[in-house]
């Protein structure tokens, strides 16, 4: 069974509201120390949403868990994380991310009503990427 659907049954805890102040966001560098290395499994209403694999030098690579996969760097802007990939490199997408006691959470600030993640599990295995541009 694939990891992300074995933790789904939390997503209902990861998704209660935090007592107490507001979270702060992740710095940059603090991102980086916990996420590089590893590849995060996120979903959104409790369903899976995409996995990204973190590389060296702010380099990833991003799945909607349908075998296709697209390359990606990230980098700081603002105090946000901000990722831009191949296929759309003039359309960095921005997030803020937040540690909980699961794992991250991450909301989308291009439009921050439209999607927020939550680290569901993670792995230090690379993604599978079998899409049919996969070594194009």
């Amino acid at each position: 069974m694939h990891p992300l659907l074995t933790a789904l049954p939390v997503l209902a805890l990861l998704a209660a509201p935090v007592q107490g102040a507001e979270p702060q966001p992740m710095s940059a560098e603090e991102f980086e120390r916990y996420a590089t290395g590893k590849t995060l499994y996120y979903a959104t209403g409790g369903q899976p949403y995409g996995a990204e694999q973190y590389l060296g030098g702010r380099r990833v690579i991003w799945t909607f868990l349908d075998g296709e996969c697209t390359e990606g760097v990230w980098y700081e802007a603002e105090g946000q994380i901000c990722f831009r990939y191949e296929h759309e490199p003039e359309n960095p997408q921005c997030w803020s991310f937040y540690r909980s006691a699961a794992g991250l959470m991450a909301r989308f600030e291009n439009d921050p009503a439209a999607t927020e993640l939550v680290e569901v599990s993670q792995s230090r295995e690379p993604l599978l990427c079998t899409g049919p541009e996969v070594g194009v």
